[in-house]
């Protein structure tokens, strides 16, 4: 939204942004539970990354659901360390605007997350979300382990034929292993609970996921 001009092509490591060595400075706290962005984080207690379009929705939608203890909004998933805002919407670094779920398993599931994630954007779009074009609006799932990454496939197998029966074409959702997660910067985190008015470009299809009718997406990570 800052570049008039931006390629929809991931750059590569030698067209990206060369970022910088340390993180930028972020909130400490979550402005919504006053819990802390980078933990300690409860023993037991398992993460999760999503994206599907601006951030600052998708953190919200995340924030709210039961058993999920904190949530952070960062770029993941490309090249450009430590990447400021501005460098990640010239679409030079490669970063998705992500969110980070911290959940506790013994409250929700790793499923309930998913489903959450399937039925809250449209993940057929590429790079795009709704009128929010470039490839940091890219639908992705990065991963921390086997079991998610069994999880997360067997979710969008299950839920890709309900999409086709409404009219929508293929998923384009990334399912890769979660790399660095770059804290963005503190007027980000929790932007919608700060801004109450504020902009919020993610919608889901109305097509509901299937995972919790019956059927599983695979174990719990």
């Amino acid at each position: 939204m800052l570049f008039a001009r931006k390629s929809l092509d991931l750059p590569t490591a030698e067209t990206a942004l060369k970022g910088r060595p340390d993180p930028l400075p972020t909130a400490r706290d979550h402005f919504v539970s006053g819990r802390p962005l980078k933990g300690p984080y409860p023993e037991g207690f398992q993460q999760a990354q999503f994206a599907m379009g601006c951030f600052w929705g998708v953190e919200r939608k995340f924030w709210s659901l039961p058993g999920v203890w904190v949530t952070a909004v960062g770029y993941a998933g490309g090249i450009t360390p430590n990447p400021t805002y501005e460098q990640v919407c010239s679409g030079r670094t490669g970063q998705n605007e992500t969110v980070l779920v911290v959940f506790d398993p013994n409250a929700t599931s790793y499923d309930a997350l998913l489903k959450a994630f399937w039925e809250g954007h449209d993940p057929t779009q590429g790079m795009a979300q709704g009128n929010d074009v470039g490839t940091q609006y890219r639908s992705a799932i990065y991963t921390y382990d086997e079991a998610q990454a069994r999880a997360a496939q067997a979710s969008k197998a299950a839920y890709e034929p309900a999409l086709r029966g409404q009219g929508y074409g293929p998923i384009t959702t990334e399912i890769a292993p979660a790399g660095a997660f770059y804290f963005a910067e503190d007027y980000h985190q929790q932007y919608l609970a700060k801004n109450p008015g504020g902009y919020c470009g993610i919608g889901g299809t109305g097509v509901v996921c299937p995972i919790g009718l019956g059927v599983t997406a695979g174990p719990a990570a």
